[in-house]
């Protein structure tokens, strides 16, 4: 497997690739060394300055998290029995916004760096460094649950209930932060859809990336065809169900198959040659 050490640098579009290892994902000329992959994006962190103050995207993706759940929250008071006003869900959203950030502070401390923490209890306020535990983040907003209903004399259940549904968006934001900061990827694979982030990843062989592409389309095409009523002046072309667009994507499905099976067969060729010489 190919591991691709990509700076990504602004100013400059080249990829230095590390054959040391294993030269199989590589292809073309020893010189060249040129391959396909999903490359990441040059994504800037910083959205915006304020001064010396830098604004950052996985901050932002927070506080579009919790705008989502106040403004579902305050539909969700509109039905009949809810369980808060919407005077009462803007209050809540504060319990449940600190919850979430200090929970998801502390808790990243205490379960990924306790070591450090008990050396040093300062790192937890050590926030510009970041480090957030989703985990620790769903404790931090039980607890706000809980004092919550408290201070309404609600069940507590009853407001989780009520509550849960409004975590997803904001869950799905945080997601993107990580994907803009470049953080969290997946394992080492070597799968056509892989994705190289700047501190590193692996390269699928050219083609196959086309191939994934042509075989992806043109499966999901061919699967839509069956709830899809056909062209009025042709109708379905054989045996009561197939239709053009399905004979169309059958070539497609075709290739994509093929490509794949090209580039990964020439991909595993390179790497017994290369293993040889």
């Amino acid at each position: 497997m190919v591991h691709a050490r990509v700076p990504l640098p602004r100013d400059a579009g080249k990829v230095d690739i590390d054959l040391s290892q294993a030269p199989g994902q590589a292809y073309g000329s020893p010189d060249s060394r040129e391959f396909s992959m999903l490359v990441y994006p040059d994504f800037d962190p910083v959205a915006f300055q304020l001064g010396p103050l830098a604004v950052r995207w996985y901050g932002l993706m927070y506080a579009v998290g919790f705008l989502a759940a106040w403004w579902l929250g305050r539909l969700r008071t509109r039905r009949p029995a809810a369980p808060l006003t919407a005077a009462q869900m803007d209050d809540f959203v504060i319990y449940g916004a600190l919850g979430a950030v200090l929970g998801g502070r502390i808790g990243y401390v205490l379960f990924y760096n306790l070591p450090a923490f008990l050396d040093n209890p300062l790192i937890l306020l050590r926030i510009w460094e970041g480090g957030m535990s989703f985990h620790g983040g769903m404790l931090g907003v039980l607890v706000a649950v809980w004092l919550y209903a408290r201070k309404v004399e609600r069940s507590f259940l009853t407001l989780t209930d009520f509550i849960a549904p409004l975590t997803p968006i904001g869950l799905g934001a945080g997601r993107l932060g990580n994907f803009i900061n470049g953080e969290l990827w997946g394992r080492p694979t070597d799968v056509p859809w892989a994705m190289v982030f700047p501190t590193g990843g692996t390269a699928p062989p050219r083609a196959a990336v086309s191939g994934l592409f042509l075989l992806c389309y043109g499966s999901f095409r061919f699967l839509v065809e069956f709830v899809r009523l056909p062209d009025s002046h042709l109708g379905y072309l054989a045996f009561g169900w197939l239709t053009m667009g399905q004979l169309l994507s059958l070539p497609m499905i075709l290739g994509g198959i093929g490509l794949l099976a090209w580039a990964y067969g020439r991909n595993k060729r390179n790497s017994e040659h290369a293993a040889v010489s």
